[in-house]
């Protein structure tokens, strides 16, 4: 019985009054209700677009800002791109996405009640004024929260606001300027944060089929409205990067159709490094594809109106004056179509500086409450050190891969990184470097926390977590999928733009450090980095290099090679299931030095099953390095656990161990779960 958060459907007499069309949601006069309502259930609909054949009506719908599901609340936010047959309830406030629903909510006591019913909604709040019970819920067309999508993984992750272009139908436009009959009877959705534009394929019906990138190499600055001109042809409004502000990049783009020759696509450009002192000899290559085939040439401008052209996609040349230079190249076809890649600064005349963490003993676990020794040594060619402003620290973060990348030593050199990945994520649709956006500058976030100790962990958080209230109310998107170690590139990146060197508290740049962590932070990480003073004329250059040890413990979970051998997974805990005649995990990429046993921790079934366990090296029927046997429900200690304790080998070469485990042909069931596997430290 209210207009707002509604999709109305009108006509417009001559005369400029309106009547009511047959279809709409509710019949005319009914009791507690507006004959204009076609679509309800809006939480912030953008962009409604109506397929010009079927007549079905598409819109985006902006979500709420909420990261995780909430037991006593209900479902995290989703963005939605809905799709309407005829009319219909698409179920805010009470269900977001694809149905997910909210719980009854007593705001005058804090509890919570039972989740809302898509069948039967009931709209009970004092302040309605229309019906209590509502129509069934028609569910998300498409829908997707911060993290990634399940259902639709080609979204990506980040900030979204999500909007609905239109359905495009070739033969109702010019043959001349038209698109391809590829993109017929497709939806074209698109994202102002991401930035990105998607086909979507259809069936017959209607119903979602698939979808796929459109345009993916190009760099759309916010697009914020998109409509199909006569001609054929998608205009594109692009809002431009920054919030609230005279944009450079705003634009009205037109998409034009061109068949024949393709240009050339850049996938990437590098060079061999990044600085050094005079004469500074580089090399850069391009990575670059011709969708026809053609041949290609390359014109690579160095600097300072200094051009060279090869036909290899190589180039090397040796600056002796000082400076800091863009480079970038220009691949070109045999008809002259080019396409420009993005310039990389370098640095001639001043060394980025080199570090380096040494660890003596272990090069892959840490163990709680054995000290970790380091060493960490820094080079910076050219200029001597001041062992001064070498900063160390150590820290905890979350991971579970015990193959994963993020294991033994990782070295970071690049003192553009958290630059980089920050162009690469949506953090431009809300910060400027120096400007005020919807959120600070990041020259102001630099400046505010210069003083703060923990800033690289604060702000790397809140890159990751997301939350509103520190610069105002308007919320910062969750990134749940950035990794920990990325969103501290940024932090720093962040940081380093405050003129004022930070004033962080420092470890010794030797000695020792003793583990102890809390239960779910099983990485153990080193971190070094050095400033230098820079040169005539050239900034100084940050190197940086991180160690990373993980936790003695492993977890079900992270076992993810093995055969015959299941994962049994819930909410708060997983469990391999013990095999029912024989199975075999593997344990990959491991350093044995100074560690005894493998201490493996099972949950007793009281099955009465006698099972054998077997370490073998680099293969299931490779030497046999250990062996023992246990019977389910023989030893239980408090917890319910049977310890099963296997010697390791004096070869501490060994890293790929295979844990074979055998069970009687006569075993019982329920079979034991095995829960944890512990290294043990000679």
């Amino acid at each position: 019985n209210d207009l707002r958060g509604k999709i109305m459907r009108i006509k417009v007499n001559e005369d400029g009054s309106y009547s009511i069309p047959e279809g709409n949601l509710f019949p005319q006069n009914t009791p507690g209700t507006r004959p204009e309502i076609y679509v309800m259930g809006n939480r912030n609909p953008y962009r409604i677009s109506i397929d010009k054949k079927t007549g079905f009506l598409y819109w985006g719908e902006v979500g709420p800002d909420a990261n995780a599901d909430n037991p006593d609340r209900g479902s995290r936010g989703y963005d939605e791109v809905n799709q309407a047959r005829k009319a219909g309830f698409f179920g805010w406030p009470f269900f977001v996405g694809n149905n997910y629903p909210y719980r009854a909510y007593d705001y005058t006591n804090g509890t919570s009640g039972d989740a809302f019913d898509p069948a039967k909604p009931y709209n009970n709040s004092p302040n309605n004024t229309g019906l209590e019970y509502l129509p069934p819920v028609s569910p998300a067309f498409i829908w997707y929260p911060y993290a990634a999508s399940k259902e639709f993984p080609q979204l990506g992750t980040g900030g979204r606001n999500a909007m609905a272009g239109p359905v495009y139908h070739a033969d109702l436009y010019p043959k001349e300027t038209r698109y391809p009959d590829y993109y017929n009877n497709k939806l074209f959705i698109y994202d102002w944060i991401r930035g990105w534009i998607k086909a979507v394929t259809m069936k017959p019906n209607g119903d979602y089929d698939n979808m796929e990138a459109f345009m993916p190499m190009t760099n759309f600055s916010s697009p914020i409205d998109m409509e199909l001109g006569p001609d054929g042809r998608i205009y594109i409004l692009e809002y431009g990067k920054g919030w609230f502000s005279k944009n450079p990049d705003a634009a009205i783009s037109r998409i034009d159709f061109v068949s024949g020759n393709r240009p050339p696509q850049i996938k990437k450009m590098t060079v061999n490094k990044s600085s050094g002192v005079l004469p500074f000899k580089i090399e850069a290559k391009v990575e670059a594809i011709d969708p026809d085939k053609d041949k290609m040439n390359y014109v690579w401008e160095l600097g300072e109106g200094i051009k060279k052209s090869t036909t290899l996609p190589s180039v090397e040349h040796t600056f002796t004056k000082a400076g800091q230079y863009a480079i970038s190249v220009v691949a070109i076809d045999k008809n002259f179509t080019s396409t420009n890649s993005n310039p990389l600064t370098i640095f001639a005349g001043n060394a980025q500086p080199k570090v380096n963490i040494e660890l003596n003993g272990n090069q892959k676990f840490y163990f709680p409450g054995k000290a970790i020794e380091y060493h960490v040594n820094v080079v910076d060619e050219g200029s001597a050190v001041n062992k001064a402003n070498i900063y160390v620290a150590n820290n905890y973060t979350k991971g579970t891969d015990l193959a994963g990348a993020s294991m033994g030593h990782q070295v970071f050199t690049e003192s553009q990184a958290g630059q980089a990945l920050m162009l690469k994520s949506d953090c431009q649709s809300c910060h400027q470097v120096s400007n005020k956006s919807i959120g600070p500058s990041y020259k102001d976030v630099s400046s505010k926390y210069q003083k703060d100790p923990n800033a690289i962990n604060y702000l790397a958080t809140k890159i990751i977590k997301g939350g509103s209230g520190t610069w105002g109310e308007v919320a910062m998107p969750a990134h749940s999928a950035m990794s920990e170690d990325d969103a501290k590139k940024i932090a720093q990146w962040v940081l380093s733009l405050e003129d004022k060197a930070v004033n962080k508290a420092t470890l010794p740049i030797q000695g020792s450090i003793t583990p102890n962590p809390e239960a779910d932070n099983n990485i153990f990480s080193i971190y070094a980095s050095y400033t230098d003073q820079g040169q005539a004329g050239l900034k100084p250059l940050t190197g940086s290099a991180t160690v990373y040890l993980r936790s003695n413990v492993i977890y079900a979970r992270e076992i993810t090679e093995r055969t015959r051998i299941g994962l049994k997974d819930s909410t708060n805990t997983a469990f391999l299931i013990y095999p029912q005649n024989s199975g075999w995990f593997k344990l990959n990429d491991l350093d044995l030095s100074g560690i005894g046993q493998l201490e493996i921790a099972t949950v007793s079934k009281g099955g009465g099953g006698t099972y054998s366990m077997e370490i073998r090296a680099n293969s299931e029927t490779g030497a046999l390095l250990s062996k023992n046997s246990f019977t389910d429900g023989e030893i239980p200690d408090q917890q319910n656990k049977a310890i099963v304790r296997l010697d390791l080998p004096a070869d501490k070469k060994i890293s790929n161990l295979f844990v074979l485990i055998v069970s009687n042909p006569e075993n019982l069931k329920p079979r034991p779960l095995l829960k944890t596997l512990t290294f043990i430290p000679e």
